[in-house]
């Protein structure tokens, strides 16, 4: 076996050969002491301060080795699928009327190179490390260690969800997760439908946002709230409310979607064998953007949680309406929403509520090594 045979390997490679790229003052922003330092666990999908380096700092050298790393941890799909959501930063600069101002160090907000690369701890030791990259609607968090590597909080979006390029041409990054979703919640019957859809109205983000332990009782949190800094940093608070309206959202629809440890929609095991494989299919769009490695694993243990499993929807069921969904179960939760920009701008976050960001793979490696 060489050095570059298993997942941990080919990353503490890649990591070391970005590492050894940056200079002084890059590698200082860059690396995180160590991996249980609290910002490994801050989540952002706004284009907010991400932690870490930009590439908008670094040389078009340094870019390319940077995207090498990010594509040790995705699928080749995976990593089309990041290219296409980064490039359509450039798209929303255009879509939206070059209307944002330039951040303070005169670097802009909607820009394809605003993405940030984190690295928590050594990658050429044997302790364990992790790393991030992360931006607008990419959140990529890895932790790597003997044990095995895992790639949980992973969040995607787009902004628009659909755009239309010249004459029947669309670019569609997130496609699979909206249509596979949509059929599934047309494959149940009305009075299976009943169970699944919790509100006639869909929450304005994501139940669990970009909290890193979610909880009984939570609901989406405020544009401010998400943006790192809070109100204060956030150039458009009033957005919020205007979505709020827009949708109609009353405390009740908030009620019926906020997160319980007990899932809440219906159960997998109600579901009928078509239903069931439409369910195994929207779950292994978000598994398959993880490299081969990930994916054996990840689907192992969606197996080990299928009877665990439900499926909850809330809002519209036809194309073009505001809506919401998420897949829970004992060791899994996939949420879904698209109610932004007139239902044409989605989020997605695939989870594990006990063992994101590794911790119980890293909590085995201490008690290993102590």
């Amino acid at each position: 076996m060489t050095t570059t045979d298993t997942l941990q390997a080919r990353m503490a490679q890649q990591a070391m050969t970005v590492l050894d790229m940056l200079d002084t003052d890059q590698r200082a922003k860059v690396q995180y002491a160590s991996v249980d330092d609290p910002e490994r666990e801050f989540v952002f999908y706004t284009p907010t301060d991400h932690g870490g380096l930009r590439m908008q700092h670094m040389t078009s050298p340094q870019h390319r080795e940077v995207l090498r790393l990010v594509a040790s941890g995705l699928s080749a799909g995976g990593f089309v699928t990041t290219a296409m959501i980064m490039a359509m930063e450039n798209i929303l600069d255009a879509t939206e009327g070059w209307i944002w101002p330039l951040r303070d160090n005169g670097m802009r907000i909607r820009d394809s190179l605003a993405y940030a690369l984190s690295i928590f701890g050594d990658p050429s030791g044997s302790a364990p490390w992790g790393w991030r990259f992360g931006g607008h609607h990419v959140s990529l968090n890895y932790l790597v260690t003997p044990q095995g590597v895992r790639s949980l909080p992973s969040f995607f979006g787009t902004d628009r969800a659909i755009t239309p390029a010249t004459g029947a041409n669309v670019m569609r990054p997130l496609a699979a997760e909206e249509d596979l979703g949509r059929a599934l919640i047309h494959l149940l019957t009305p009075e299976q439908r009943r169970i699944a859809v919790l509100s006639p109205v869909a929450p304005p983000d994501l139940v669990t946002s970009n909290r890193p332990r979610v909880s009984d009782g939570d609901r989406p949190r405020s544009f401010a709230e998400i943006w790192r800094g809070g109100a204060t940093m956030n150039p458009n608070q009033a957005g919020f409310r205007q979505l709020v309206e827009y949708l109609g959202l009353t405390e009740e629809h908030l009620a019926l979607t906020e997160y319980t440890t007990a899932p809440k929609g219906l159960p997998f095991t109600q579901m009928t064998s078509p239903q069931q494989d439409a369910t195994r299919a929207l779950l292994g769009q978000y598994i398959a953007r993880m490299p081969d490695e990930v994916i054996v694993d990840e689907t192992a243990r969606l197996d080990a949680a299928l009877a665990s499993l439900h499926f909850a929807w809330a809002g519209g069921i036809e194309a073009g309406e505001p809506h919401y969904y998420r897949v829970q179960g004992e060791t899994l939760l996939v949420e879904y929403d698209n109610t932004q920009s007139r239902a044409n701008h989605i989020h997605t976050v695939w989870r594990d509520p006990r063992t994101d960001f590794g911790r119980d793979i890293l909590a085995e490696h201490y008690a290993q090594a102590h």
